[in-house]
């Protein structure tokens, strides 16, 4: 249960660093000499590790003090691999890709190069995150997951990779949610208030992969922007431990979903603003019809978010 952690640190550091975008792409200039070749703004460059740093450290010294009430402990391991079935883990995957995002495309305004740029972000997907896991190593309450972090590994991996195999994102994870009613049979866990359920009731949450097949057939008269998309999520788990929520009348179950999709920054426009605030949105899935594949077999959802 961890994992809402990770989340309100994605979406803190997604705020400022949105913020920062809508500022360069309002005014961003690039340094070149005298033969137009693009030099790196290091000023610009300087000041985005700078406030980084700033951010990584109040993120940490601000968890230490708040989340973790316990005195910290000698560290320890454990393997929560087995809860939520996977759920969260597909949490971490989706924060660390999205930190690698954000914060790759603000290293491009920089004007350092592809591969640096690239870097810089898949590195950074990680770094935010692993200290919190080594903070949940020595705290009594929880312990160094290692399925978190291969799972915080993987994010920046998807990243990484696409753009080191295509030199673009051809996949694009994304996530959504819908309130269920599961939520109020243990609000303590599953969130009492709309902006805790979102956070905690893994029940309605979605996470998606959606592609565009014209990503990969270059030639063919697809739209670039309509996608294809895969969803996974899990139905009845109203404790971590699947064997818990049996016990407590409750029978968990995987849930599997295809679904149309649009990849927002295959939209044209000449306006800066608005392919900020697309490239934004394009974390979420959009609302679309949706085939439902489970245990309970074929369920069609004429619109699900």
């Amino acid at each position: 249960m961890r994992y809402f952690k990770h989340i309100r640190v994605l979406f803190f550091i997604c705020l400022l660093l949105s913020g920062q975008r809508l500022l360069m792409a309002q005014g961003a200039e690039m340094v070149t000499d005298s033969t137009t070749k693009v030099v790196p703004n290091y000023k610009l460059l300087h000041g985005i590790f700078a406030a980084q740093s700033v951010l990584y450290l109040g993120t940490i010294y601000g968890l230490s003090k708040s989340w973790y009430k316990n005195p910290l402990t000698n560290f320890r391991v454990q393997d929560d691999t087995y809860e939520w079935l996977q759920m969260d883990k597909m949490g971490h995957v989706y924060t660390s890709y999205q930190i690698a995002r954000h914060t790759a495309e603000i290293y491009k305004k920089t004007g350092i190069s592809k591969k640096q740029m690239m870097i810089y972000g898949a590195i950074s997907g990680v770094i935010f995150q692993t200290p919190i896991e080594i903070l949940d190593g020595f705290s009594p309450d929880y312990g160094f997951s290692p399925g978190d972090m291969v799972a915080n590994l993987t994010g920046s991996a998807i990243y990484l990779g696409q753009i080191a195999l295509w030199d673009e994102i051809r996949i694009q994870p994304k996530f959504s949610f819908h309130f269920t009613s599961l939520a109020s049979q243990r609000p303590n866990l599953l969130g009492s208030k709309p902006t805790e359920r979102w956070l905690k009731d893994y029940n309605g949450q979605t996470y998606w992969y959606s592609g565009s097949p014209r990503s990969f057939f270059k030639h063919s008269n697809w739209p670039p922007w309509l996608c294809f998309s895969v969803g996974y999520g899990i139905q009845n788990m109203i404790s971590a431990d699947p064997k818990q929520s049996t016990e407590l009348g409750y029978r968990p179950y995987r849930q599997y979903y295809f679904s149309l999709d649009i990849d927002l920054t295959k939209i044209k426009t000449k306006s800066k603003f608005v392919r900020t605030i697309a490239f934004l949105a394009n974390s979420l899935k959009i609302p679309a019809p949706a085939l439902q594949i489970s245990k309970k077999g074929l369920d069609f959802r004429p619109l699900y978010f």
